[in-house]
């Protein structure tokens, strides 16, 4: 292979899906530190949605009022998640945000200007890490590699101290039940069980998938 051939080859694109605290983010960080790809957290923009909706006192009920915020809103997430030139990062991780992020997932329309987003990102960069709640079945149904993480309520609980338990089990019915793009396993993902396993251990399996 040439170094032109080398450098014109994209990336693959590794979708991650699963319920909260399920060790999606640990998983795709140190599975993008592995590979040298860009990551990508989609649940964030959902959040930085949210957070931004709730600090200019919209009604998560506008769905079209939510809809047209996300358009204009301006979102970077990497390292850290920056809206409109604010550094949300640890904001959007509050109870707060936490309470109402699926209500913002469940809007359609946000949905529908969000995933166009992620879309875009992956184009831009020829590939990534792709981690959320429906990149294998709706944002990137034709992956490379679908990978669906869980793991025992009690472990994910665990996970997740600043929400609860409650929270936590909410959160899923609400994001597994929604009519648009539901959490679930997408068609040919391989499923893992992260309750009692090292992450390097999980990366390891799934790099030998690649």
């Amino acid at each position: 292979m040439t170094a032109v051939d080398a450098e014109s080859r994209p990336y693959p694109v590794i979708a991650i899906d699963g319920p909260a605290g399920s060790g999606k983010s640990t998983v795709s960080r140190a599975l993008s530190e592995r590979l040298g790809v860009e990551r990508l957290d989609t649940g964030a923009m959902y959040r930085a949605v949210a957070w931004a909706a709730l600090d200019r006192g919209i009604d998560l009920g506008d769905r079209q009022g939510v809809a047209d915020l996300a358009r204009s809103l301006v979102i970077t997430v990497g390292e850290r998640v920056v809206a409109d030139g604010s550094d949300i990062t640890e904001a959007i991780r509050g109870a707060e945000v936490s309470a109402v992020v699926s209500a913002v997932a469940a809007n359609p329309a946000v949905r529908a200007v969000l995933v166009e987003c992620q879309r875009q990102w992956v184009a831009a960069r020829r590939g990534g890490v792709v981690e959320g709640r429906d990149i294998g079945s709706a944002v990137f149904p034709q992956a490379d590699l679908k990978i669906y993480l869980t793991a025992s309520e009690s472990e994910r609980a665990r996970r997740r101290p600043e929400e609860g338990a409650d929270a936590v089990a909410r959160r899923d019915r609400l994001d597994s039940t929604r009519s648009v793009s539901p959490l679930g396993v997408a068609d040919g993902a391989r499923v893992i069980d992260t309750t009692e396993r090292s992450v390097e251990d999980i990366v390891e399996e799934v790099v030998a998938w690649l």
